[in-house]
């Protein structure tokens, strides 16, 4: 492989806390082994309308305890094409950059390693998304604030439903993955969680809610992944009402507040982990990889392996506890 002298750094897709400090961590492990470093805006849209800027040390400064990204993100429908994709090879070789880290979900990998493909350019990739559904980490970035912010949501709408004798259906990001969902729910003492992997029906859930309402809880939380089968929290709520008419039903969407705030010091600290190991790992020869956190050790698996295993499977133990949790 070729020497790399200049790192071009995005983010893509879905924005989530702790993008700016993996930013920060990318920047100042370059400049620090000599490396030039070029901030790219807007993710594969910037690549393609050589929206670039030239980052040093000072360019990161202040910016761990932001959350979104300073470097902007976009959808890119462009880039899904060959033309689009050459303008942003084009773009990046007249600018100098001979390797990139990209920031971002599945959509970001998945053009990340085409893109490498196709042009062989040097690629690491960092999962930088709330949802915790990419193969190869324990945690992406972003999620462990995600499920602080929704247990803190959680908590305070507890204190106004025992105030009320209310029962609220809390709907939590999770199309596809219903790990804020179970996590937040168990860390919240949620009395029923609903899954987009689980196909658990209405009935079910309304067993649960009359089985707490015989030990006479006066109020009730119920997670709703947004994904969920039985179609997200209105949906519920209102199948819950038909059959419990003394229940006083309320709806909570949380929305893309889980998204923004602070990053958690776990997030900071995953970050700048991950950051460093992204350009430590390409001075190396490593290609076409995403770094990844395995127990304590933070780890690199190939793009390919990674993509390829799609199906992601929610901790069974953790879902037994929660219903243990729950009776």
């Amino acid at each position: 492989m070729k020497s790399i002298r200049k790192i071009g750094v995005f983010t893509s897709g879905g924005d989530a806390p702790g993008m700016n400090a993996a930013i920060r961590a990318v920047v100042r492990t370059a400049v620090y082994e000599g490396l030039q470093v070029t901030g790219i805006y807007r993710g594969y849209q910037g690549m393609i309308e050589a929206d670039f800027v030239e980052m040093n040390r000072r360019s990161v400064s202040s910016i761990i305890q932001k959350g979104g990204t300073i470097l902007k993100s976009a959808r890119c429908p462009e880039f899904r094409t060959k033309e689009g994709r050459q303008q942003a090879y084009d773009n990046i070789l007249r600018q100098g950059i001979d390797a990139l880290v990209a920031i971002g979900g599945d959509g970001t990998f998945t053009g990340a390693d085409l893109f490498s493909t196709e042009f062989d350019v040097p690629v690491m990739c960092i999962p930088g998304t709330i949802d915790n559904d990419l193969y190869g980490s324990d945690y992406t970035l972003g999620y462990d604030t995600a499920n602080n912010t929704v247990i803190e949501a959680i908590d305070k709408i507890r204190d106004t439903a025992s105030s009320h004798s209310r029962v609220f259906f809390v709907e939590v990001m999770g199309r596809d993955s219903g790990c804020i969902a179970l996590n937040a729910g168990v860390g919240g003492g949620a009395e029923s969680i609903l899954l987009p992997e689980i196909d658990s029906g209405i009935e079910g859930l309304i067993e649960e809610l009359s089985l707490a309402r015989e030990r006479q809880k006066s109020s009730m939380i119920v997670i709703v992944a947004e994904g969920d089968k039985n179609g997200g929290a209105y949906n519920v709520a209102k199948a819950v009402k038909e059959k419990f008419e003394y229940f006083d039903v309320k709806v909570s969407i949380l929305g893309h507040l889980q998204r923004g705030g602070a990053p958690s010091s776990f997030d900071r600290v995953l970050a700048t982990r991950m950051g460093y190991k992204a350009v430590k790992e390409l001075l190396k020869g490593n290609n076409r990889s995403t770094v990844g956190l395995r127990g304590t050790e933070i780890i690199t698996t190939p793009l390919e392996e990674a993509l390829s295993n799609k199906e992601f499977k929610l901790d069974e133990e953790l879902l037994e506890i929660a219903n243990i949790m729950n009776k």
